[in-house]
């Protein structure tokens, strides 16, 4: 706020005001943002690389994705986003086919769902970019693709907040 007050009291004539003070908003907001993304949780590598095919959160169907779906080649290299743990690593939850969960520090876990193939089992640590699995389309879905979710404990968070760039 303090900035956007020295923006507005910069101008000569009053109708300009605005203008000034919403440039230095979304400034502010960019200023803002970048502290509270680093201290809000970590900052994870994306799994593999292709084009988001379903983004996070509710559907107009009424469903809700806790997480986001790439679509990639069957067969692409799944690679954990950061150190952990292999919490699970099978395919008991059916709608998610061949799943693997790593548990990471401070009550962080990834989720990646639909593989075709599974190369690490419960118990296992894993190191960021290690090959945990091949992608594939196991569970519901009609195409190949990785489902990727993140979450703080239970509470699944957009992906795209804590995914670094490619």
């Amino acid at each position: 706020a303090p900035t956007a007050q020295a923006f507005a009291g910069a101008p000569s004539k009053a109708t300009d005001a605005p203008e000034p003070s919403e440039a230095a908003k979304p400034a502010a907001m960019k200023v803002d943002t970048a502290p509270a993304a680093a201290s809000g949780g970590p900052n994870f590598r994306w799994p593999v690389r292709g084009r988001v095919v379903s983004n996070f959160g509710s559907k107009a169907s009424g469903v809700t994705n806790d997480g986001i779906n790439l679509a990639v080649p069957e067969g692409t290299e799944v690679k954990a986003s950061d150190d952990g743990v292999v919490a699970y690593a099978g395919d008991q939850l059916k709608n998610f086919g061949n799943l693997v969960l790593i548990r990471h520090s401070n009550g962080w876990v990834t989720a990646y769902a639909h593989n075709s193939a599974l190369n690490v089992k419960r118990g296992e640590t894993v190191r960021r970019g290690q090959i945990i699995a091949k992608s594939g389309s196991s569970g519901n879905v009609a195409s190949p693709q990785l489902h990727f979710e993140v979450r703080k404990g239970a509470q699944a968070v957009d992906p795209m907040d804590h995914l670094a760039g490619i």
